[in-house]
């Protein structure tokens, strides 16, 4: 299959050499992980190809420039979180992981327009109080996926002081298997979330 087919639609090509050099096809000229950068924040899509083997490398160049950014002490992502996350690599859940944090990003951006569209309002009515409304929203949909991701974690957000992501407990003796209505509980608790979390996000 050609990258042009491979590509998703209206997406930039981009072609990376072994000089490390990025080459964009739609401008025909060399452009650096800054100008990825903007073009991310500009909304534009773009895919990555090595320039030899034509394979995908957009994963490894978003995470570059992520690490670029953060070197240049724009810190976004919490030394517990980054900590949490390397522990979930190889676990059982960690094919969850990445729909879970998709997920909870899209709704932080859905309420960050929400919150940009009353601040730039007349400040009529209690905006902040608004505001304070989203944030236990988010707090609260966010402990009812941990307890779901980890129930160690979500019994820590419980308790006074605790972190988020905390580090678990020493884990007990191995259980026996869930059983059949083990897993269709659990099945009924995520579409029970999943109905919570639209409904919140419709209002």
């Amino acid at each position: 299959m050609s990258e042009d087919k491979a590509a998703p639609k209206n997406a930039v090509v981009i072609k990376k050499y072994a000089n490390r050099r990025l080459y964009n096809t739609a401008t025909s000229t060399y452009v650096t992980l800054d100008d990825l950068a903007a073009m991310v924040k500009a909304g534009a899509d773009f895919v990555v190809y090595d320039a030899k083997t034509s394979e995908d490398i957009t994963r490894s160049v978003l995470t570059q420039i992520i690490f670029e950014e953060e070197s240049k002490g724009t810190n976004l992502l919490p030394i517990n979180f980054l900590r949490q996350l390397i522990r979930y690599y190889g676990d059982s859940m960690q094919t969850l992981v990445p729909g879970y944090l998709e997920f909870s990003l899209e709704n932080l951006t859905k309420e960050h327009d929400k919150l940009r569209e009353q601040m730039m309002g007349a400040f009529t009515g209690e905006p902040f109080k608004n505001m304070e409304e989203h944030a236990k929203r988010n707090m609260a949909m966010f402990s009812d996926a941990m307890k779901l991701f980890n129930p160690f974690a979500a019994l820590a957000m419980g308790q006074p002081g605790a972190a988020p992501f905390a580090q678990s407990a020493p884990k007990p003796d191995p259980a026996p298997a869930a059983s059949k209505d083990d897993l269709q509980a659990m099945k009924d608790q995520l579409t029970a979330m999943q109905e919570k979390i639209n409904t919140m996000s419709k209002s």
